[in-house]
């Protein structure tokens, strides 16, 4: 970079937190208000790890099993969702439930269910050992065969090529996907796709905002959780769109200075698990060192809302008339 290239930043919006994170979050903060400290939450709520130690400071106890969890004790299941088996061990050991899983995870299950009772083989594209694919696997492991992106087509097995469907995680990169579904075709050319598009909405506009954002710019923050598939996705999908380099970090203390150099545009964006305190504190940093120039690119607005899990719904709702009546 010369003296006189101008330093600015490219801000995606949206970046941040989903509808379906704010649902889980404000589910954990609610549960503590109502109930009290301790409440259990099995796995990471969201995978981010400020967001984590910030509720567990507040009273949240995360476990990664269920067996964890005190008999009697309220549980909240993670927006990544859960295998039946899971709520039927929690009926077991007598654990009140709050499910805060996202309703888009909760649209893959009931695909799942539905087409493993018209006796479909269902090709599950994600990431093997995630827990949204663990979850979604558990409605009808007998049907699901993991699908770990166009490499693994090859190895894919049916009992009948043409009762075939494919259903995928949420948050991964949706050209990869497709890239995905494309190489499933050629071998399976009857393959069902569902009826609606199973990457959710915010993974899509993040990766749409930070295609704009990558193709202006020498270097991409990413701002998510190393264990975050959407905010990894976010930084593939940047490089993939002609950004000179991309970084993933979980706060502007992870930034290496080395990386400005010769850098005019910094792009930066965040995961769908992302607080927008840490995006304040990367740009703050950037303008420490003199990019304080912020343009913000939205190719897109998001209004969507999740109402809070209906068992804590239920819960609030009797105290505030018990409120009302007192």
């Amino acid at each position: 970079m010369t003296a006189t290239t101008a330093r600015r930043v490219l801000l995606a919006a949206p970046r941040g937190y989903c509808a379906g994170v704010d649902r889980a979050v404000i589910a954990v903060e609610k549960a503590l208000e109502q109930y009290g400290a301790p409440i259990y939450v099995r796995k990471e709520i969201v995978h981010n790890k400020y967001v984590v130690e910030t509720l567990r400071k507040k009273g949240a106890i995360f476990v990664d099993e269920t067996e964890e969890v005190p008999e009697g004790s309220i549980v909240i299941f993670s927006a990544h969702g859960v295998a039946p088996v899971v709520h039927e061990e929690a009926e077991r050991r007598k654990l009140a439930t709050v499910d805060a899983t996202c309703p888009l995870v909760t649209k893959v299950h009931k695909e799942a269910v539905r087409f493993a009772k018209d006796d479909y083989d269902i090709l599950l594209i994600g990431h093997e050992g995630h827990e949204e694919v663990i979850g979604t696997s558990g409605e009808a492991p007998d049907h699901i065969t993991l699908v770990d992106g166009p490499g693994d087509v090859e190895n894919v097995e049916v009992r009948d090529p043409s009762r075939v469907v494919w259903l995928s995680q949420t948050t991964l990169s949706v050209d990869e996907t497709m890239e995905t579904v494309d190489a499933l075709k050629e071998r399976f050319p009857a393959l069902v796709s569902p009826p609606s598009d199973d990457i959710c909405y915010a993974t899509q506009n993040r990766q749409t905002a930070v295609k704009q954002v990558a193709a202006d710019s020498d270097l991409v923050i990413v701002v998510g959780s190393k264990n975050s598939s959407n905010s990894v996705r976010l930084v593939e999908v940047a490089l993939g769109a002609g950004a000179g380099a991309g970084h993933l970090v979980d706060n502007a203390s992870e930034i290496d200075e080395a990386w400005l150099e010769g850098v005019g545009t910094v792009g930066v964006t965040s995961g769908a698990s992302v607080p927008d305190v840490l995006v304040e504190g990367v740009l703050e940093w950037l303008a420490e060192r003199g990019y304080g120039d912020v343009e913000v690119v939205q190719p897109m607005e998001e209004k969507l809302i999740f109402s809070l899990p209906k068992e804590l719904r239920r819960d609030l709702r009797t105290e505030a008339d018990r409120k009302a009546a007192g």
